[in-house]
């Protein structure tokens, strides 16, 4: 049973969709069966399920936590370099989706940037993801402000009586 999931985790030379219906098929499995405990493990797997099989085909390489750091080191390095500190910082979680392309750029280009390499990307524009998560940073810097704190939540609800019901 447990070697059954496993096996659809495991990439190999099935394709990811390929394994993600073997996955989707053995929770269906697991959910018709009388047993409580591989109802509970449906459970556990349908939670999983939105993230699991997401990505590139060059993704499917990194195995577990230590090769998700091995892959992440660059931009790790990189932080630590500018800021001097221990811990990557956050700005990795603000401007990751963008932060992580451009320090890996080196390995898909040879030789020095020059203009004409750059020219196409002058009209790029920040992810909305990116863009969400610096909004969010700063109602949390706000909300643990204790002078900031009051005229927030003033705000948030004057946004949430502005807003039109459904």
């Amino acid at each position: 049973m447990i070697a059954e999931v496993a096996a659809t985790l495991e990439p190999g030379p099935a394709d990811i969709t390929e394994r993600e219906e073997e996955f989707e098929a053995l929770i269906e499995r697991f959910e018709a069966t009388e047993d409580p405990i591989r109802h509970g493990m449906a459970a556990v797997m349908l939670s999983f399920l939105p993230g699991l099989f997401v990505g590139e085909p060059e993704y499917e390489a990194i195995k577990d936590n230590l090769d998700l750091e091995r892959w992440f080191r660059l931009p790790k390095s990189h932080e630590r370099r500018v800021h001097g500190r221990r811990h990557a910082g956050i700005r990795l979680v603000l401007e990751g989706p963008t932060l992580v392309h451009a320090l890996d750029a080196h390995a898909a280009h040879p030789g020095p940037f020059t203009a004409d390499d750059l020219l196409p990307y002058r009209a790029a524009r920040e992810p909305p993801c990116q863009a969400e998560a610096r909004g969010r940073r700063a109602i949390m810097r706000r909300a643990r402000s204790k002078t900031k704190r009051p005229s927030l939540l003033a705000e948030l609800e004057r946004r949430y009586r502005e807003t039109p019901e459904f």
